[in-house]
């Protein structure tokens, strides 16, 4: 696609507009809008949306698709309209300009709003040199298929929160202004790419500075992903300014690691290649010392939605003396015996604790009358189990053992919490998961009667 002309946006009407945004809301559950859609959308007071839409298909903002299912889709030039639009009401940007960068994913130009300059980001996805994206990006969640413009959106919104999320806390990168759509504006930043640099006053302490920010961005629980000499722009001091975050993952993510490594091969290579500058001292991925969970805030690529619900689950409040004690099942099978058989093992497993910690009981209570005859022995209950055996129990816990099972819970870490409630929410999926199988199994026999029942003559 080339350059974006502007010059149509302003002789545009409002029924325009409103046929665009009909287009658009139809897209979310169409490939290709049906007619008679898109006038209900839109809703036009004396009618005329046929007109409206062959202007639009005129001036490439539409197309229209011929075959079974005719109708209309959005182009990318209609989507650049919208945004446009939306931002101009906003009096984010007044004024449009040259465009001064363009990559695979993206275009970039410059705006003017409000007496100042600023850098207009449009995410296009789905160019012939990047159409992998699909399989490198987990954009698409759990679904199968989207559009490229709807991925571009999703791209242009994990760019802003990323951006806005390191700005707030201090991390070197363009202020983000707004964003709408596909669109992110921010601002200019007054400098060179690193790309384009052949010469720095002191690359020793570039190289430095660039290593520290990549164990920084880790400490934070997120990892670049694309840390090169082309999202890496240097100020008026040589001072690096990173740019380009939607690929961004989570340290917990399954590859992080190998992502991590490439990022520091990536600055070694480059320094060596472009200031013959070459060091064996660079960070490894076990040096990350987490400090803050932006991954969680944002629901960073690796940081799944399990994940977070656990966390918020452990917030509210979570039993973790119960956790240590449950025997988590690891059976699937959709018979309900196979649920019972775990926990009747599992109320044996306990009755056998439950012995085993009697019979010391009992032996260091003989012990203690003994040596210390006179002592007062300690209350004793008793209570029944499933064998009818009585089993006698101590009624109060020592103040020693309350304190160390505290400071047990209080050594443990993130990931151990983790763990444990993974554990609880997989016994309860697999309950769920055995629930639903036995209701779609009745729904088909139901089914299966009811055809046996209408085909059957008699």
């Amino acid at each position: 696609m080339g350059k974006l002309n502007v010059s149509l946006l302003r002789y545009l009407t409002q029924e325009d507009f409103r046929v665009l945004t009909a287009v658009e809301m139809g897209m979310k559950n169409h490939e290709i809008v049906p007619l008679n859609l898109i006038a209900s959308i839109a809703d036009l007071k004396h009618g005329g949306c046929h007109k409206v839409l062959r202007q639009l298909e005129k001036h490439k903002l539409l197309r229209f698709e011929h075959g079974r299912n005719s109708g209309y889709r959005l182009t990318f030039t209609g989507y650049d309209y919208l945004a446009l639009k939306a931002l101009a009401s906003r009096d984010t940007i007044n004024s449009f300009g040259k465009q001064i960068g363009v990559g695979k994913e993206s275009d970039v130009y410059i705006v003017v709003g409000k007496d100042k300059e600023y850098a207009l980001k449009i995410h296009r996805l789905g160019r012939i040199c990047f159409r992998k994206l699909k399989e490198k990006r987990d954009y698409l969640g759990k679904r199968r298929s989207a559009s490229w413009i709807y991925l571009s959106r999703l791209s242009a919104t994990k760019e802003y929160a990323f951006m806005k999320a390191l700005y707030d806390i201090g991390y070197p990168v363009p202020t983000p202004i707004d964003y709408n759509r596909h669109c992110v504006i921010m601002d200019l930043v007054d400098g060179t790419p690193l790309c384009q640099c052949h010469n720095v006053a002191d690359p020793a302490q570039l190289y430095d500075e660039l290593m520290n920010l990549i164990v920084l961005l880790g400490s934070y629980g997120l990892i670049h992903c694309d840390f090169n000499e082309f999202n890496i722009i240097l100020d008026e001091n040589e001072h690096p300014i990173i740019i380009d975050f939607p690929q961004m993952i989570s340290i917990h993510h399954e590859n992080a690691k190998w992502y991590f490594e490439r990022d520091i091969e990536c600055i070694r290579t480059f320094f060596s290649r472009r200031f013959k500058f070459e060091s064996e001292l660079y960070p490894k991925f076990s040096d990350i010392r987490k400090e803050r969970s932006l991954d969680e805030e944002i629901n960073a690529s690796g940081f799944t939605k399990e994940l977070e619900n656990n966390f918020n689950e452990l917030m509210e409040g979570i039993d973790l003396n119960d956790d240590d004690n449950d025997n988590v099942s690891d059976s699937h099978s959709e018979d309900d015996s196979s649920l019972d058989r775990s926990e009747k093992f599992n109320s044996d497993n306990d009755n056998e604790y439950v012995n085993e910690d009697s019979k010391i009981i009992n032996k260091d209570e003989n012990q203690s009358s003994t040596s210390t005859p006179n002592e007062t022995q300690p209350n004793i209950q008793t209570r029944k189990v499933e064998t009818d055996e009585e089993i006698s129990e101590p009624e109060q816990v020592t103040a020693s053992a309350n304190d160390s099972s505290a400071q047990d819970h209080s050594q443990l870490t993130r990931q151990q919490i983790r763990k444990k409630v993974q554990r609880k929410l997989h016994k309860h999926n697999a309950k769920a998961n055995h629930k639903k199988k036995e209701s779609n199994k009745s729904t088909k026999s139901k089914r299966a009667n009811y055809l046996a029942m209408k085909h059957d003559p008699f």
